[in-house]
């Protein structure tokens, strides 16, 4: 954060291009939705980033995936979860014209499900996952995007 570092509130893994995913299963995902969105996409996912949220208290703040060609182009990410239930909150970007600033949408994320963020999204939304009270299990999102997304 600006003047200090502080531990992410999340355990984070990221596999570039040529890395080997964890289990072979993640290399089936990732080539059956580059399949299914290679007409939209115009190419395929590439990368896979991992973050697994131990519990209510790991988090991930308001953000877009502004880093590389998702910064001035449309791309896409798809988001795999798997595990315990937790929300995806998605709101207006600050000076977009996306929808009224304050309106948010909650998605419940649950085991198996997927959520693909495409066209301007990223640049004229942001994305996070609250923390959550009571007793919440782990989860592990997998996010898949192509090549030179962040």
């Amino acid at each position: 954060m600006y003047d200090r570092v502080v531990d992410v509130p999340r355990l984070l893994g990221f596999y570039g291009e040529d890395a080997e995913l964890p289990v072979p299963i993640l290399d089936e995902a990732r080539d059956a939705l580059s399949a299914h969105y290679a007409d939209e996409l115009g190419e395929p996912f590439r990368t896979a980033g991992l973050c697994f949220y131990r519990d209510g208290r790991d988090s991930v703040a308001w953000h877009g995936d502004r880093i590389g060609r998702g910064n001035h182009e449309d791309t896409m990410v798809a988001i795999l979860s798997v595990g315990e239930p937790r929300v995806l909150a998605l709101r207006p970007r600050p000076g977009t014209s996306s929808g009224p600033v304050g309106s948010t949408v909650r998605y419940p994320l649950g085991h198996g499900d997927l959520i693909v963020m495409g066209g301007s999204c990223q640049r004229t939304w942001e994305h996070a996952i609250p923390k959550a009270s009571g007793r919440v299990g782990p989860r592990i999102s997998i996010q898949f995007r192509p090549r030179g997304v962040r």
